[in-house]
């Protein structure tokens, strides 16, 4: 039995939202062009789960989704280098967590959200998957 890793994603409401995000119900994770951001695209595994977070307008961590094909080549670019995996929604948070909660939670001082905050693609700790979790119930 493989270890379910946890992870954040973001994405800019106006470019692709949750919501749209949940009338699609799958779609791949294209457009990362950061190392850092493809090396952990390349590490999800099928079943791992995903924070959907809004950036830039919103800032706020709204939903759940969960990895439903591991990495493969970017269709939308030629350039080897680059990657998708495939999401799928899962639930949306009762209440969006701010990333201004994130950073005033002691439990969650270290999160890359707040650490890294450039990052588009980020390894969470299933301690801190919880505590965002518990903060959007």
């Amino acid at each position: 039995m493989k270890n379910t890793l946890f992870w954040l994603v973001k994405s800019e409401p106006v470019k692709y939202s949750w919501e749209k995000f949940n009338k699609d119900g799958r779609t791949f994770w294209d457009g990362v062009r950061n190392y850092q951001a493809r090396n952990n695209l390349r590490l999800m595994q099928e079943g791992d789960l995903v924070l959907f977070y809004h950036s830039n307008d919103g800032k706020e961590v709204v939903g759940i989704a969960k990895v439903v094909k591991e990495a493969y080549q970017d269709p939308t670019t030629e350039d080897p280098n680059w990657v998708v995996v495939d999401l799928s929604p899962v639930e949306t948070l009762k209440k969006p967590v701010t990333l201004e909660t994130i950073k005033a939670d002691e439990q969650l001082k270290d999160v890359g959200l707040v650490r890294q905050g450039r990052l588009s693609v980020m390894a969470l700790k299933r301690e801190e998957f919880d505590r965002i979790l518990e903060l959007g119930s």
